[in-house]
């Protein structure tokens, strides 16, 4: 399954261990005087040449680090970037904004143009802290941490070493005896790391909460809120929570009793909760599942095969299992070259299939953007944007699973498990949310009350369904496999969001297919300085996620499995 390794995928036009040097650079930019409005538009395009480069060269050491996290070397570029050059990058960062922001120009510039960047700025002005700096670095250090340990955790396996994401993938076995050993022997895993697990989180917690005190707000949740420029408000997400929990749960149960009678099982254990009712894995080389998810794209438009075949022939993908790769999977943007890279630690099974396509979706708009628009800025970088065209491009290749499935039964098997993958992607991520408000507003909560919590937000969504009765401990500490609670907190609400979206897009694909993906592309190359709710509206789809939303779309939802049952 694994692959070699290429480092040449992105630029490094700017020698990041040579700190003067980088520093000099930004100095340089701090002391350009700015006498004019056609100044200060040369002076954001200089500043944004040269965070560019920084940030191409820093993405490429950290995919690299990804990729191996037991090379030496590949670490300690890595953690010089952690180290040394982002506490420089913050540190420059402010005062930039501040140089832009209290120019006397600044309120010149246009507004469709400019107008979320000032305000993205002014934002980020009134959050730094000097006193933030190390907190931050720190707090990268115990993520870098996550991934080492998660990236060399390994499992034994019918007499052999299998590296974790293998045991993962046959919680997806049709035989129920493989099922439960896998969740027995994934449990065992996150037993034997849970110690460092709890000592990590304990920490970010900790160091979260401090950053956010010295920013001046009563806790991490009320920081990350301000620092992700939401369009919504906290209350708006515990709505959502309460919606889905109403209207969509009630319909997962009842989806979760088809699949019971299916599986011929009298309770719904944990490890039926996962079964794909699939009786073998879509592939069984990376190279065959990239042939099939290259034919699907060019069957949905000729542009997304083109994209894929373009990023296999230029090595920017790398999808199989190894040891020593972190878990996980993202593409992610180098801006510099104006390529994306896919990162995916991949065995064979339906998830895998369905991710490589989520991270496809993400890939197409980035290189949509970048054709009308160059390169995304860090400001237009918005999850509930990006989802949508990742949850969307599954859904749009919904019809097409038979490149992997050609026997009739098995493929409208795939069809209700990527549908029963979209229920999911409305409540799960809600639950994360939820687990993560409750963590950072009650930041001395101990990791057993952690734990307990997790269980019980678990058991209120995606769980409740399933008889848990004595796996209550092994349910509760299972947080500790998922990467955004430590590497990227309070990314999880967005993909229910865009899940909503991705619903819609699926609804127009089934009145007209064409349309839609016009519409699909036009979304996904559209200004980003505009709000959410005009992205989502070129897209041909409303940014809503109320009461009646929620309830039309399960609804909708529900009837397109019951149209392929």
């Amino acid at each position: 399954m694994s692959q070699n390794i290429s480092q040449d995928y992105y630029k490094e036009l700017i020698d990041l261990q040579d700190v003067e040097g980088v520093e000099a650079h930004f100095q340089g930019l701090l002391e350009v005087p700015i006498k004019s409005i056609s100044d200060l538009e040369k002076w954001l395009r200089d500043e944004k040449d040269l965070i560019n480069k920084i940030m191409e060269a820093m993405t490429g050491h950290q995919v690299d680090f990804y990729r191996n996290t037991e090379d030496a070397v590949i670490k300690s570029t890595y953690l010089h970037d952690q180290q040394v050059v982002q506490p420089l990058l913050m540190k420059y960062e402010a005062k930039l904004n501040e140089k832009c922001c209290k120019s006397p120009y600044v309120n010149q510039l246009d507004e469709n143009r400019y107008g979320l960047m000032r305000r993205v700025r002014e934002s980020k002005i009134k959050l730094f802290r000097e006193e933030n700096i190390p907190l931050l670095v720190k707090e990268q250090e115990l993520c870098t941490k996550y991934s080492e340990i998660m990236g060399g955790l390994t499992v034994e396996w019918e007499g052999e070493e299998k590296p974790f994401p293998f045991i993962e993938s046959q919680l997806d076995n049709l035989d129920r005896a493989v099922r439960e050993k896998a969740y027995h022997a994934m449990i065992s895993a996150y037993r034997q790391i849970k110690p460092d697990m709890d000592a990590i989180m304990d920490e970010l917690i900790q160091l979260r909460h401090q950053i956010a005190l010295n920013a001046g707000f009563e806790n991490y949740r009320d920081y990350m809120f301000v620092v992700k420029n939401r369009d919504y408000s906290i209350q708006d997400c515990y709505d959502f929570h309460e919606n889905v929990e109403k209207h969509i749960i009630p319909a997962w149960n009842r989806l979760a009793e088809v699949f019971k009678s299916k599986l011929g099982v009298d309770t719904y254990r944990p490890w039926d909760n996962t079964a794909k009712l699939l009786k073998n894995p879509p592939y069984t080389e990376v190279s065959t599942l990239m042939d099939g998810v290259s034919e699907m794209l060019g069957k949905t438009d000729p542009y997304f095969a083109d994209r894929f075949d373009y990023m296999r022939e230029h090595k920017l993908l790398d999808l199989g299992d190894r040891k020593g790769k972190s878990p996980g999977g993202f593409c992610t943007i180098l801006p510099v070259s104006e390529d994306t890279f896919v990162f995916a630690n991949l065995s064979p099974s339906f998830f895998s299939l369905i991710a490589l396509i989520h991270e496809m979706g993400h890939a197409v708009n980035a290189y949509l953007v970048f054709s009308e628009h160059g390169p995304l800025e860090e400001h237009q970088d918005r999850s509930e944007v990006a989802e949508l065209y990742s949850h969307g491009m599954e859904l749009l290749l919904l019809d097409k699973l038979d490149q992997f499935y050609p026997e009739e039964e098995e493929f409208k098997s795939a069809q209700r498990e990527e549908l029963r993958r979209a229920f999911t992607m409305l409540f799960g991520p809600l639950s994360g949310d939820l687990f993560q408000h409750w963590m950072y507003t009650n930041p001395k909560h101990t990791a057993k009350e952690r734990d307990e919590k997790y269980f019980e937000i678990s058991k209120r969504f995606g769980l409740n369904p399933v008889d848990t009765s004595g796996y209550e401990e092994e349910i509760g500490m299972s947080w500790a496999g998922t990467l955004h609670y430590f590497q990227v907190p309070f990314y999880t609400i967005e993909y229910s969001m865009s899940m909503l979206g991705a619903l819609q897009i699926l609804e127009n694909y089934r009145n007209n297919p064409e349309k839609a993906i016009e519409s699909f592309k036009k979304g996904a190359s559209a200004d980003n300085n505009q709000s959410i709710a005009a992205i989502y509206k070129e897209a041909g789809v409303i940014f809503d996620f109320s009461e009646a939303a929620v309830k039309g779309m399960g609804e909708f939802l529900e009837k397109v499995v019951q149209d392929i049952h």
